[in-house]
Parts: structure tokens; sequence; C-alpha cells
């Protein structure tokens, strides 16, 4: 295997570890749940400088149950987060007057968002892999090439 099909392999497996964390918490969290909105078909581009990089990235919206509140909903989260040995941080962000409570989480490179208020139901997930280059570079043009594509040959 060359080193771009070890970077594919390696990007895959982040975004299936990603992916299998988010369900596991979206099962948890939330209520009347949608997997199949929660895809991470092929990887984007995350950086357009050359050489690309690529990532995978998902966000998922779903409410939690309406007896829990939303500093029960972060807890839960942080809790099962740390059990699975990702880096915790938990917070409080202000939007447009909403006191939303914040948990971001890393592992491995990857990266994973979740965000409620008591306000409104929702529980907001956002999921990233880190972005690794998995095609190699083009290769400058030949002042030859250059030529040849400006005469149409």
């Amino acid at each position: 295997m060359d080193e771009t099909s070890d970077a594919r392999a390696e990007l895959d497996r982040l975004g299936r570890a990603l992916r299998g964390q988010l369900v596991a918490l979206v099962k948890d969290l939330t209520v009347r749940v949608h997997l199949r909105r929660l895809s991470l078909d092929e990887p984007e581009v995350a950086d357009r400088r050359e050489p690309l990089r690529y990532h995978y990235a998902t966000v998922y919206q779903g409410d939690r149950p309406a007896t829990v509140t939303a500093a029960e909903t972060a807890s839960r989260a942080s809790r099962l987060l740390r059990a699975a040995g990702w880096e915790v941080t938990v917070s409080e962000e202000d939007d447009d007057g909403r006191r939303w409570r914040v948990v971001v989480a890393h592992r491995d490179g990857n990266r994973i968002r979740i965000g409620t208020c008591d306000e409104v139901p929702a529980v907001a997930f956002r999921g990233r892999t880190p972005a690794l280059v998995i095609r190699p570079p083009r290769p400058p043009a030949s002042r030859a090439d250059r030529l040849r594509a400006r005469r149409g040959r």
C-alpha cells in the first residue's frame, strides 16, 4: 500500500470511529432518533492549499427528552465521552441571549461538539476527523506542458 492509500485507510478508520461514537451519543441523549441523517459518506475537502487535505464532517440535531434539562444532558454527554477515553471540556456560551451548555471532546484527532439549551429542546451534534492528505500533490507543470496546454495540444 502506498502512502496515499494508507492515509485514506486511516481517514476512513477515524471516520468510522467518529460515527460510532456519535451514534452512541445520539441514541443515548435524544429521542426520535433518525440515524440516516447522521452520514459520513465521503471525505470532503478541509483545506484547499496543495496538497489538498480531506476530512469527514457531519452535523445532527435531535431533541432531548422533555424531562431532562440541558445541564443533565451536557453532564451525561461528558460522562459518556470520558468513559470512552475522550478528553472533554464543558462550557457555557451565549447565543442571542440563550445560554447553551457546550461539550467539546477530542480523541485521536477527532472532535465532537455537543450543544444544548434549556430554552429549546434541541441537542446539536457536530463531529469531524482531522484533515489528512489522501491524494498525492500534483507535480508542478513543466514549461513545455504549460505551452502545450495553451496551444491546445
